[in-house]
């Protein structure tokens, strides 16, 4: 009898899929399932593009355009999951909410609408994920920049740490580290303090691993120079860059340092180059040469300094790949506080800047807090030697900047529908 009601029960949707279109807007009431007619356009729009130029591949093959279905293709498939999921919970409800539905049919929606609902939230979370834009230097290697602040010595001994972290991580990973710029000074015993610290990550995107962590690290623990034993305050600044190639310039379109419409086209006559010898340990060879190069951009006032080579091309090419970078993310970070600007009426300030403190490394409980996505870990150890822990730790940050990105397509839909109206 039972199988027989799961029988009618498939007749019955197939009835109804007739008269109900493939394409829909669900009318699901649960916040969690239910997208917004802007977002759903969005979706179909994308989806109709893939199509297109699935065809278009099929009949011809196109470097560009195989590499654009690729990155169509999870919205295609997020839609296509979506459409179903919301196909069957509304027949579902259709059939609880008709009268003329006999007892056992009744009996059998009700056992399946809390699964088919389930699956229509996941479905929705997937589909407004496939939705946010991919950072457009998420397939770039990086730089990354460590730098002590508040704490003394203390703090430059955790920038070691941080920096020793960082190598692990990229080792466990199969990046390729590579110090540009290192600035040590002797510590107590073997610890080395890290004034300051630039290192280049490669691998295909490594920007997009690694640009949540960006900000500023706090670290509490009981220096090694404290003989009463309290824990002291320290913080480490993380600056974590796009590292765009110095080579293939004419293989390049958008992504051209000759191009003026570029993020880090940089004028060369905006660029004031000063070489002079350099300064520090190094014996017979310090002093003899003016191999250091100082690279000042005058608009910006921002300069970059490099001695770490005795060759003076060398340092050049270092302080000009540095600088590059440094300019791009300004003119990125300067549109994306613009854009911030006219969504604080919508959502408010939904991000952090890069003042504030990010995460927490107390040694004293062996935790690790983000104050970002707001995970806890008391595997301090693991993480800083670059293991899993810090894997998950990053995992989650990226998981709260795309629901900050959600947020943000949120507020452009807000802004949009009021302009429709108004």
């Amino acid at each position: 009898m039972r199988r027989a009601g799961y029988a009618i029960l498939g007749h019955y949707r197939c009835a109804i899929t007739r008269y109900v279109p493939s394409r829909f807007s669900s009318n699901v009431s649960s916040s969690a399932t239910t997208l917004s007619p802007r977002f759903l356009g969005r979706a179909r729009a994308l989806t109709a593009e893939y199509a297109e130029l699935s065809n278009q591949l099929a009949k011809n093959y196109d470097v560009k355009i195989a590499k654009k279905v690729g990155e169509l293709s999870p919205i295609n498939n997020a839609l296509s999951d979506w459409e179903e999921a919301s196909r069957s919970t509304l027949e579902l409800q259709q059939l609880l909410g008709d009268p003329a539905t006999d007892t056992e049919l009744r009996s059998i929606a009700a056992e399946e609408l809390p699964g088919s609902s389930q699956s229509l939230e996941e479905a929705t979370t997937r589909l407004k994920t496939s939705l946010v834009p991919v950072h457009e230097f998420a397939h770039l290697p990086c730089l990354v920049e460590l730098r002590p602040g508040a704490g003394g010595s203390e703090a430059a001994l955790f920038a070691g740490d941080l920096l020793r972290m960082y190598q692990a991580f990229c080792k466990r990973h199969g990046l390729h580290a590579s110090i540009l710029k290192l600035d040590e000074t002797e510590g107590m015993g073997n610890e080395s303090q890290v004034q300051e610290a630039i290192f280049e990550i490669e691998g295909e995107g490594a920007y997009g691993m690694l640009r949540c962590e960006a900000g500023v690290h706090r670290v509490q623990r009981v220096p090694v120079t404290e003989s009463k034993g309290r824990t002291h305050t320290s913080a480490v600044s993380v600056m974590v860059l796009p590292s765009f190639p110095s080579t293939g310039v004419d293989e390049m379109t958008q992504n051209s340092f000759s191009d003026p419409t570029s993020d880090y086209f940089v004028d060369p006559k905006d660029v004031r180059t000063d070489v002079m010898r350099a300064r520090g340990a190094g014996g017979q060879h310090v002093n003899t040469t003016d191999s250091a190069v100082r690279l000042t951009h005058i608009p910006t006032n921002t300069v970059v300094a490099i001695q770490d080579s005795r060759s003076q091309i060398a340092n050049r090419k270092k302080a000009w790949h540095i600088l590059r970078s440094r300019i791009a993310q300004a003119r990125r970070e300067a549109r994306e506080e613009e854009m911030a600007k006219l969504r604080v009426s919508v959502v408010g300030v939904a991000r952090m800047g890069r003042g504030d403190k990010i995460r927490t490394y107390n040694w004293g409980q062996q935790r690790i807090t983000d104050h970002r996505s707001g995970i806890t870990l008391h595997h301090l150890d693991d993480v800083l030697g670059g293991g899993p822990s810090l894997d998950k730790v990053m995992q989650s940050v990226r998981g709260w900047m795309t629901e900050r990105e959600l947020e943000a397509l949120g507020a452009d839909e807000e802004v949009g529908e009021g302009e429709k109206t108004s």
